[in-house]
Protein backbone atom coordinates (compact mmCIF):
# COMPACT_ATOMS: atom_id res chain seq x y z
CA UNK A 1 0.00 0.00 0.00
CA UNK A 2 3.03 2.27 -0.11
CA UNK A 3 4.51 4.16 -3.02
CA UNK A 4 1.18 5.43 -4.30
CA UNK A 5 1.18 7.01 -7.74
CA UNK A 6 -0.66 10.23 -8.48
CA UNK A 7 -3.92 9.73 -10.34
CA UNK A 8 -3.36 12.17 -13.16
CA UNK A 9 -5.14 12.34 -16.50
CA UNK A 10 -3.59 11.21 -19.76
CA UNK A 11 -3.99 14.70 -21.18
CA UNK A 12 -2.42 16.53 -18.21
CA UNK A 13 0.34 18.95 -19.12
CA UNK A 14 3.85 18.34 -17.76
CA UNK A 15 4.64 20.19 -14.51
CA UNK A 16 7.82 22.29 -14.77
CA UNK A 17 9.91 22.45 -11.62
CA UNK A 18 9.27 26.19 -11.29
CA UNK A 19 5.50 25.67 -11.37
CA UNK A 20 5.70 22.85 -8.86
CA UNK A 21 7.73 25.00 -6.48
CA UNK A 22 5.26 27.88 -6.94
CA UNK A 23 2.28 25.59 -6.28
CA UNK A 24 3.70 24.18 -3.05
CA UNK A 25 4.26 27.46 -1.27
CA UNK A 26 2.25 30.50 -0.26
CA UNK A 27 -0.71 28.75 1.39
CA UNK A 28 -2.28 29.69 4.70
CA UNK A 29 -1.47 27.33 7.55
CA UNK A 30 -3.93 24.42 7.51
CA UNK A 31 -4.02 23.36 11.10
CA UNK A 32 -6.40 20.55 11.89
CA UNK A 33 -9.43 21.42 13.94
CA UNK A 34 -11.01 19.12 16.52
CA UNK A 35 -14.59 18.64 15.35
CA UNK A 36 -17.25 17.50 17.75
CA UNK A 37 -17.81 13.74 17.79
CA UNK A 38 -20.38 12.58 15.27
CA UNK A 39 -23.70 11.58 16.88
CA UNK A 40 -23.20 8.06 15.56
CA UNK A 41 -19.76 7.65 17.17
CA UNK A 42 -20.98 6.38 20.55
CA UNK A 43 -23.31 3.88 18.86
CA UNK A 44 -20.55 2.70 16.51
CA UNK A 45 -18.28 2.01 19.50
CA UNK A 46 -20.97 -0.22 21.04
CA UNK A 47 -21.38 -2.04 17.74
CA UNK A 48 -17.64 -2.72 17.52
CA UNK A 49 -17.73 -4.06 21.07
CA UNK A 50 -20.59 -6.43 20.17
CA UNK A 51 -18.65 -7.60 17.11
CA UNK A 52 -15.60 -8.35 19.27
CA UNK A 53 -17.82 -10.28 21.70
CA UNK A 54 -19.25 -12.40 18.89
CA UNK A 55 -15.79 -13.29 17.55
CA UNK A 56 -13.50 -13.02 20.59
CA UNK A 57 -9.73 -13.20 20.28
CA UNK A 58 -9.82 -12.62 16.51
CA UNK A 59 -8.39 -9.88 14.33
CA UNK A 60 -11.27 -8.59 12.20
CA UNK A 61 -10.79 -6.50 9.06
CA UNK A 62 -13.59 -4.45 7.48
CA UNK A 63 -12.74 -2.18 4.50
CA UNK A 64 -14.78 0.81 3.37
CA UNK A 65 -14.38 -0.01 -0.32
CA UNK A 66 -12.70 1.67 -3.24
CA UNK A 67 -13.61 4.15 -5.95
CA UNK A 68 -15.14 2.54 -9.03
CA UNK A 69 -14.63 3.95 -12.50
CA UNK A 70 -17.82 4.81 -14.37
CA UNK A 71 -16.02 5.60 -17.61
CA UNK A 72 -12.30 6.16 -18.14
CA UNK A 73 -11.22 8.54 -15.34
CA UNK A 74 -14.73 9.44 -14.17
CA UNK A 75 -15.64 7.63 -10.94
CA UNK A 76 -19.03 6.75 -9.57
CA UNK A 77 -19.97 8.74 -6.48
CA UNK A 78 -18.50 6.78 -3.59
CA UNK A 79 -20.66 4.99 -1.04
CA UNK A 80 -18.97 3.20 1.84
CA UNK A 81 -19.70 -0.47 2.42
CA UNK A 82 -22.62 -0.75 4.80
CA UNK A 83 -20.78 -2.88 7.39
CA UNK A 84 -17.94 -0.34 7.52
CA UNK A 85 -20.33 2.59 7.89
CA UNK A 86 -22.21 0.71 10.63
CA UNK A 87 -19.05 0.15 12.67
CA UNK A 88 -17.41 3.56 12.19
CA UNK A 89 -19.77 6.24 10.84
CA UNK A 90 -17.05 7.06 8.30
CA UNK A 91 -17.73 7.33 4.57
CA UNK A 92 -14.38 7.88 2.83
CA UNK A 93 -12.92 5.47 0.26
CA UNK A 94 -9.86 3.25 0.83
CA UNK A 95 -10.22 3.12 4.61
CA UNK A 96 -9.99 -0.02 6.71
CA UNK A 97 -11.27 -0.82 10.20
CA UNK A 98 -9.22 -3.35 12.17
CA UNK A 99 -10.55 -4.79 15.41
CA UNK A 100 -7.68 -6.43 17.28
CA UNK A 101 -7.94 -9.69 19.27
CA UNK A 102 -8.00 -7.54 22.40
CA UNK A 103 -11.14 -5.80 21.17
CA UNK A 104 -9.32 -2.51 20.55
CA UNK A 105 -10.01 -0.94 17.17
CA UNK A 106 -8.11 1.27 14.74
CA UNK A 107 -9.22 3.03 11.61
CA UNK A 108 -6.59 3.11 8.86
CA UNK A 109 -7.08 5.99 6.45
CA UNK A 110 -5.33 8.07 3.84
CA UNK A 111 -3.95 11.09 5.71
CA UNK A 112 -4.02 14.46 4.03
CA UNK A 113 -0.43 15.31 3.00
CA UNK A 114 1.10 18.71 3.50
CA UNK A 115 1.05 20.94 0.45
CA UNK A 116 4.75 21.57 0.80
CA UNK A 117 5.58 17.88 0.61
CA UNK A 118 3.29 16.53 -2.10
CA UNK A 119 1.80 17.31 -5.48
CA UNK A 120 -1.35 15.38 -4.62
CA UNK A 121 -3.43 18.39 -3.59
CA UNK A 122 -3.32 19.97 -7.05
CA UNK A 123 -2.52 17.06 -9.39
CA UNK A 124 -4.33 13.96 -8.16
CA UNK A 125 -7.76 13.76 -9.81
CA UNK A 126 -9.06 11.09 -7.40
CA UNK A 127 -7.80 12.37 -4.07
CA UNK A 128 -6.43 15.89 -4.46
CA UNK A 129 -8.08 18.70 -2.49
CA UNK A 130 -8.40 20.84 -5.61
CA UNK A 131 -10.14 18.02 -7.51
CA UNK A 132 -12.49 16.39 -5.00
CA UNK A 133 -12.38 18.52 -1.86
CA UNK A 134 -10.67 18.37 1.48
CA UNK A 135 -10.71 15.10 3.43
CA UNK A 136 -10.16 14.82 7.18
CA UNK A 137 -6.70 14.37 8.59
CA UNK A 138 -5.80 11.85 11.29
CA UNK A 139 -6.55 14.12 14.25
CA UNK A 140 -9.83 15.32 12.72
CA UNK A 141 -10.93 11.76 12.02
CA UNK A 142 -10.09 10.64 15.55
CA UNK A 143 -12.13 13.49 17.01
CA UNK A 144 -15.12 12.90 14.72
CA UNK A 145 -15.27 9.10 14.85
CA UNK A 146 -13.90 8.65 18.40
CA UNK A 147 -11.54 5.90 17.31
CA UNK A 148 -7.77 5.64 17.06
CA UNK A 149 -6.64 6.43 13.52
CA UNK A 150 -3.49 5.45 11.65
CA UNK A 151 -2.07 6.01 8.15
CA UNK A 152 -3.26 3.46 5.60
CA UNK A 153 0.36 2.75 4.68
CA UNK A 154 0.75 1.15 8.13
CA UNK A 155 -1.93 -1.44 7.36
CA UNK A 156 0.34 -4.19 5.94
CA UNK A 157 2.40 -4.36 9.11
CA UNK A 158 -0.77 -4.36 11.21
CA UNK A 159 -2.09 -7.40 9.34
CA UNK A 160 0.82 -9.75 9.95
CA UNK A 161 -0.70 -12.93 11.26
CA UNK A 162 -4.13 -14.48 10.95
CA UNK A 163 -7.22 -12.34 10.46
CA UNK A 164 -10.77 -12.59 9.26
CA UNK A 165 -11.48 -10.23 6.36
CA UNK A 166 -14.74 -8.97 4.90
CA UNK A 167 -13.75 -10.00 1.39
CA UNK A 168 -14.75 -8.68 -1.99
CA UNK A 169 -14.80 -5.07 -0.82
CA UNK A 170 -11.19 -3.98 -1.43
CA UNK A 171 -8.90 -6.22 -3.50
CA UNK A 172 -5.74 -4.63 -2.06
CA UNK A 173 -6.87 -5.58 1.45
CA UNK A 174 -7.85 -9.09 0.35
CA UNK A 175 -4.33 -9.55 -0.98
CA UNK A 176 -2.75 -8.78 2.40
CA UNK A 177 -4.32 -11.73 4.25
CA UNK A 178 -4.69 -15.32 3.10
CA UNK A 179 -8.32 -16.42 2.83
CA UNK A 180 -9.64 -18.27 5.85
CA UNK A 181 -12.69 -20.39 6.59
CA UNK A 182 -13.76 -17.79 9.14
CA UNK A 183 -14.17 -15.04 6.55
CA UNK A 184 -17.68 -16.22 5.67
CA UNK A 185 -18.66 -16.25 9.33
CA UNK A 186 -17.44 -12.66 9.72
CA UNK A 187 -19.69 -11.58 6.85
CA UNK A 188 -22.64 -13.39 8.44
CA UNK A 189 -22.02 -11.91 11.89
CA UNK A 190 -21.72 -8.40 10.46
CA UNK A 191 -25.14 -8.85 8.84
CA UNK A 192 -26.72 -10.41 11.94
CA UNK A 193 -25.56 -7.57 14.19
CA UNK A 194 -27.66 -5.21 12.05
CA UNK A 195 -30.90 -7.19 12.31
CA UNK A 196 -32.05 -5.24 15.38
CA UNK A 197 -31.75 -1.48 15.04
CA UNK A 198 -30.78 0.83 17.89
CA UNK A 199 -32.70 4.03 18.57
CA UNK A 200 -30.31 6.13 16.50
CA UNK A 201 -30.83 3.88 13.48
CA UNK A 202 -34.61 3.92 13.83
CA UNK A 203 -34.55 7.72 13.93
CA UNK A 204 -32.38 7.78 10.80
CA UNK A 205 -34.77 5.43 9.03
CA UNK A 206 -37.76 7.52 10.05
CA UNK A 207 -36.10 10.63 8.60
CA UNK A 208 -35.50 8.75 5.34
CA UNK A 209 -39.14 7.60 5.25
CA UNK A 210 -40.41 11.12 5.95
CA UNK A 211 -38.29 12.52 3.11
CA UNK A 212 -39.57 9.74 0.86
CA UNK A 213 -43.16 10.73 1.64
CA UNK A 214 -42.34 14.26 0.52
CA UNK A 215 -40.79 12.82 -2.64
CA UNK A 216 -44.00 10.95 -3.45
CA UNK A 217 -45.95 14.16 -2.92
CA UNK A 218 -43.58 15.93 -5.30
CA UNK A 219 -44.24 13.26 -7.91
CA UNK A 220 -48.03 13.55 -7.67
CA UNK A 221 -47.82 17.33 -8.08
CA UNK A 222 -45.59 16.85 -11.14
CA UNK A 223 -47.77 14.22 -12.87
CA UNK A 224 -49.45 16.61 -15.35
CA UNK A 225 -46.04 17.69 -16.68
CA UNK A 226 -44.77 14.09 -16.62
CA UNK A 227 -47.80 12.83 -18.58
CA UNK A 228 -47.13 15.48 -21.22
CA UNK A 229 -43.49 14.43 -21.63
CA UNK A 230 -42.48 11.65 -24.07
CA UNK A 231 -40.36 10.11 -21.31
CA UNK A 232 -42.76 10.60 -18.44
CA UNK A 233 -41.16 7.84 -16.39
CA UNK A 234 -37.83 9.68 -16.55
CA UNK A 235 -39.59 12.88 -15.52
CA UNK A 236 -40.93 11.17 -12.40
CA UNK A 237 -37.52 9.62 -11.68
CA UNK A 238 -35.93 13.06 -11.85
CA UNK A 239 -38.52 14.66 -9.59
CA UNK A 240 -38.00 12.04 -6.90
CA UNK A 241 -34.24 12.12 -7.38
CA UNK A 242 -34.21 15.85 -6.68
CA UNK A 243 -35.90 15.30 -3.32
CA UNK A 244 -33.43 12.54 -2.47
CA UNK A 245 -30.45 14.81 -3.10
CA UNK A 246 -32.00 17.80 -1.33
CA UNK A 247 -32.76 15.87 1.84
CA UNK A 248 -30.33 12.97 1.77
CA UNK A 249 -27.32 11.38 0.15
CA UNK A 250 -29.11 9.96 -2.91
CA UNK A 251 -31.78 7.43 -3.72
CA UNK A 252 -31.29 4.26 -1.70
CA UNK A 253 -31.58 2.11 -4.82
CA UNK A 254 -32.43 2.60 -8.48
CA UNK A 255 -35.95 4.02 -8.55
CA UNK A 256 -38.55 1.83 -10.25
CA UNK A 257 -40.87 4.09 -12.25
CA UNK A 258 -43.12 1.70 -14.12
CA UNK A 259 -46.20 2.78 -16.04
CA UNK A 260 -48.75 0.40 -17.50
CA UNK A 261 -47.36 -3.05 -18.31
CA UNK A 262 -43.88 -1.97 -17.19
CA UNK A 263 -45.22 -2.49 -13.64
CA UNK A 264 -45.17 -6.23 -14.35
CA UNK A 265 -41.35 -6.09 -14.51
CA UNK A 266 -40.31 -6.30 -10.86
CA UNK A 267 -37.08 -4.32 -11.25
CA UNK A 268 -37.97 -1.99 -14.12
CA UNK A 269 -35.27 0.71 -13.98
CA UNK A 270 -35.06 1.73 -17.64
CA UNK A 271 -37.72 4.30 -16.80
CA UNK A 272 -38.03 5.45 -20.41
CA UNK A 273 -41.75 5.03 -21.07
CA UNK A 274 -44.64 7.42 -21.55
CA UNK A 275 -47.35 7.88 -18.94
CA UNK A 276 -50.84 7.04 -20.20
CA UNK A 277 -53.69 8.57 -18.15
CA UNK A 278 -55.71 5.40 -18.72
CA UNK A 279 -53.06 3.33 -16.91
CA UNK A 280 -51.44 3.18 -13.49
CA UNK A 281 -47.95 4.13 -12.33
CA UNK A 282 -46.01 1.88 -9.98
CA UNK A 283 -43.41 3.96 -8.15
CA UNK A 284 -40.93 2.08 -5.94
CA UNK A 285 -38.47 4.60 -4.50
CA UNK A 286 -36.68 5.54 -1.31
CA UNK A 287 -34.52 8.39 -0.06
CA UNK A 288 -31.17 7.38 1.42
CA UNK A 289 -30.26 9.73 4.27
CA UNK A 290 -26.88 11.37 4.77
CA UNK A 291 -25.88 8.52 7.10
CA UNK A 292 -26.85 5.97 4.42
CA UNK A 293 -30.06 4.55 5.92
CA UNK A 294 -32.71 4.13 3.25
CA UNK A 295 -36.47 4.03 3.01
CA UNK A 296 -38.24 1.66 0.60
CA UNK A 297 -41.82 2.56 -0.33
CA UNK A 298 -44.07 1.62 -3.24
CA UNK A 299 -47.37 3.07 -4.33
CA UNK A 300 -49.40 2.20 -7.41
CA UNK A 301 -51.24 5.30 -8.58
CA UNK A 302 -54.00 5.81 -11.17
CA UNK A 303 -52.57 8.37 -13.57
CA UNK A 304 -56.03 9.81 -14.18
CA UNK A 305 -56.46 10.32 -10.45
CA UNK A 306 -59.22 7.68 -10.27
CA UNK A 307 -58.97 3.89 -10.35
CA UNK A 308 -60.91 2.17 -13.09
CA UNK A 309 -63.09 -0.80 -12.02
CA UNK A 310 -60.56 -3.49 -13.01
CA UNK A 311 -57.64 -1.47 -11.65
CA UNK A 312 -59.45 -1.12 -8.32
CA UNK A 313 -60.24 -4.84 -8.28
CA UNK A 314 -56.54 -5.72 -8.52
CA UNK A 315 -55.45 -2.92 -6.19
CA UNK A 316 -57.97 -3.88 -3.50
CA UNK A 317 -56.80 -7.48 -3.42
CA UNK A 318 -53.18 -6.41 -2.93
CA UNK A 319 -54.29 -3.94 -0.26
CA UNK A 320 -56.17 -6.68 1.59
CA UNK A 321 -53.09 -8.92 1.41
CA UNK A 322 -50.82 -6.20 2.76
CA UNK A 323 -53.23 -5.32 5.58
CA UNK A 324 -53.45 -8.96 6.64
CA UNK A 325 -49.66 -9.30 6.51
CA UNK A 326 -49.11 -6.21 8.66
CA UNK A 327 -51.44 -7.66 11.29
CA UNK A 328 -49.03 -10.60 11.69
CA UNK A 329 -46.11 -8.45 12.83
CA UNK A 330 -45.10 -8.80 16.48
CA UNK A 331 -42.09 -10.01 18.47
CA UNK A 332 -41.88 -13.79 18.40
CA UNK A 333 -43.77 -14.21 15.13
CA UNK A 334 -41.90 -16.16 12.49
CA UNK A 335 -40.37 -13.95 9.81
CA UNK A 336 -42.15 -16.00 7.16
CA UNK A 337 -45.60 -15.61 8.73
CA UNK A 338 -46.50 -12.29 7.11
CA UNK A 339 -45.63 -13.53 3.62
CA UNK A 340 -47.64 -16.72 4.03
CA UNK A 341 -50.63 -14.71 5.25
CA UNK A 342 -50.39 -12.28 2.31
CA UNK A 343 -50.20 -15.16 -0.14
CA UNK A 344 -53.29 -16.85 1.35
CA UNK A 345 -55.25 -13.66 0.73
CA UNK A 346 -53.90 -13.35 -2.82
CA UNK A 347 -54.52 -17.02 -3.53
CA UNK A 348 -58.10 -16.88 -2.24
CA UNK A 349 -58.72 -13.81 -4.38
CA UNK A 350 -57.42 -15.50 -7.51
CA UNK A 351 -59.73 -18.45 -6.83
CA UNK A 352 -62.69 -16.08 -6.42
CA UNK A 353 -61.80 -14.45 -9.75
CA UNK A 354 -61.80 -17.86 -11.42
CA UNK A 355 -58.12 -17.72 -12.36
CA UNK A 356 -57.17 -20.71 -10.19
CA UNK A 357 -58.96 -23.72 -8.84
CA UNK A 358 -58.72 -24.42 -5.13
CA UNK A 359 -56.39 -27.34 -5.89
CA UNK A 360 -54.13 -25.12 -7.99
CA UNK A 361 -54.02 -22.55 -5.23
CA UNK A 362 -53.12 -25.26 -2.74
CA UNK A 363 -50.26 -26.30 -5.00
CA UNK A 364 -48.82 -22.78 -4.93
CA UNK A 365 -49.63 -21.88 -8.52
CA UNK A 366 -50.52 -18.35 -7.42
CA UNK A 367 -46.78 -17.67 -7.62
CA UNK A 368 -47.13 -17.27 -11.40
CA UNK A 369 -48.77 -13.92 -10.60
CA UNK A 370 -46.82 -12.88 -7.46
CA UNK A 371 -43.27 -13.99 -8.31
CA UNK A 372 -41.42 -12.97 -5.14
CA UNK A 373 -41.50 -12.68 -1.38
CA UNK A 374 -43.59 -10.03 0.37
CA UNK A 375 -40.95 -8.20 2.39
CA UNK A 376 -37.41 -7.94 3.68
CA UNK A 377 -35.27 -6.30 6.33
CA UNK A 378 -34.45 -2.62 5.80
CA UNK A 379 -31.59 -0.44 7.00
CA UNK A 380 -28.25 0.60 5.54
CA UNK A 381 -29.04 -1.65 2.57
CA UNK A 382 -32.44 -1.68 0.96
CA UNK A 383 -32.32 -5.49 1.26
CA UNK A 384 -30.60 -5.33 4.61
CA UNK A 385 -28.74 -8.09 6.44
CA UNK A 386 -28.81 -10.29 3.33
CA UNK A 387 -25.76 -12.31 4.41
CA UNK A 388 -27.27 -13.26 7.77
CA UNK A 389 -27.69 -16.98 8.25
CA UNK A 390 -31.16 -18.40 7.61
CA UNK A 391 -31.73 -19.39 11.24
CA UNK A 392 -31.22 -15.76 12.27
CA UNK A 393 -33.27 -14.17 9.50
CA UNK A 394 -35.49 -16.03 7.02
CA UNK A 395 -36.15 -18.95 9.37
CA UNK A 396 -35.97 -16.83 12.49
CA UNK A 397 -38.48 -14.85 14.53
CA UNK A 398 -39.15 -11.13 14.66
CA UNK A 399 -37.65 -9.02 17.45
CA UNK A 400 -38.42 -5.57 18.79
CA UNK A 401 -36.31 -3.01 16.94
CA UNK A 402 -36.23 -4.79 13.61
CA UNK A 403 -37.28 -2.70 10.59
CA UNK A 404 -38.76 -4.37 7.55
CA UNK A 405 -40.93 -3.83 4.51
CA UNK A 406 -44.28 -5.42 3.70
CA UNK A 407 -44.79 -5.41 -0.09
CA UNK A 408 -47.15 -7.94 -1.64
CA UNK A 409 -47.85 -7.52 -5.32
CA UNK A 410 -49.69 -8.90 -8.32
CA UNK A 411 -47.96 -8.88 -11.69
CA UNK A 412 -50.35 -9.83 -14.49
CA UNK A 413 -48.15 -10.06 -17.55
CA UNK A 414 -49.39 -8.49 -20.80
CA UNK A 415 -48.84 -11.73 -22.76
CA UNK A 416 -50.27 -14.15 -20.17
CA UNK A 417 -53.00 -16.17 -21.91
CA UNK A 418 -54.20 -17.63 -18.60
CA UNK A 419 -55.65 -14.19 -17.86
CA UNK A 420 -58.73 -12.52 -19.35
CA UNK A 421 -57.72 -9.61 -21.64
CA UNK A 422 -58.90 -6.93 -19.21
CA UNK A 423 -56.43 -8.11 -16.54
CA UNK A 424 -53.37 -8.40 -18.75
CA UNK A 425 -50.66 -5.79 -18.31
CA UNK A 426 -51.66 -4.68 -14.80
CA UNK A 427 -49.04 -4.62 -12.06
CA UNK A 428 -49.75 -3.52 -8.49
CA UNK A 429 -47.42 -3.40 -5.50
CA UNK A 430 -48.04 -1.65 -2.19
CA UNK A 431 -44.99 -1.37 0.07
CA UNK A 432 -44.55 0.18 3.48
CA UNK A 433 -41.83 0.33 6.12
CA UNK A 434 -42.49 -0.87 9.67
CA UNK A 435 -40.56 -1.16 12.93
CA UNK A 436 -41.34 -4.01 15.31
CA UNK A 437 -42.46 -2.70 18.70
CA UNK A 438 -42.97 -4.45 22.04
CA UNK A 439 -46.51 -5.52 21.13
CA UNK A 440 -46.80 -5.23 17.35
CA UNK A 441 -45.43 -2.91 14.69
CA UNK A 442 -45.45 0.80 13.90
CA UNK A 443 -46.14 1.89 10.34
CA UNK A 444 -43.29 4.32 9.66
CA UNK A 445 -44.75 5.34 6.29
CA UNK A 446 -48.26 5.97 7.61
CA UNK A 447 -48.23 9.52 6.17
CA UNK A 448 -48.81 8.00 2.72
CA UNK A 449 -52.35 6.67 2.11
CA UNK A 450 -52.79 3.00 1.27
CA UNK A 451 -56.49 2.40 0.61
CA UNK A 452 -57.77 3.09 -2.92
CA UNK A 453 -60.22 5.85 -1.99
CA UNK A 454 -57.60 7.49 0.24
CA UNK A 455 -55.15 7.43 -2.68
CA UNK A 456 -57.70 9.18 -4.90
CA UNK A 457 -58.46 11.84 -2.27
CA UNK A 458 -54.73 12.41 -1.63
CA UNK A 459 -53.96 12.81 -5.33
CA UNK A 460 -56.89 15.20 -5.75
CA UNK A 461 -55.76 17.36 -2.82
CA UNK A 462 -52.21 17.59 -4.15
CA UNK A 463 -53.42 18.42 -7.66
CA UNK A 464 -55.51 21.29 -6.31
Amino acid sequence: MTGRQLNTGSHDLPIPAALDEFMRGGWAAAGETAPAPLPVAAYAAKRRARLAERLPGERLVVPSGTLLARSNDDDHRFRAHSAFAYLTGAQEPDEVLVVEPSGEARLFLRPRPSRAGSQEFYRDRRYGDFWVGRRPGLAEAEAAYQIECAPIDDLPSALRGPARVLRGVDASVDALVSPADGDAELAAVLAELRLVKDEWEIAELQQAVDATVRGFEDVVRALPAAVAHPRGERYVEGVFGLRSRLEGNAVGYQSIVASGAHACVLHWIRNDGRLDPAEMLLLDAGVEGDNLYTADVTRTLPLSGRFGPVQRQVYDLVYEAQTAAIAELRPGARFRDFHETAMRVISDGLVEWGLLTRAQAGAGLHRRYTLCSSGHMLGLDVHDCARARAESYLDGVLEEGQVLTIEPGLYLQPDDLTLPPELRGIGVRIEDDLVITSDGARLMSAALPRRADEIEDWMSALAG
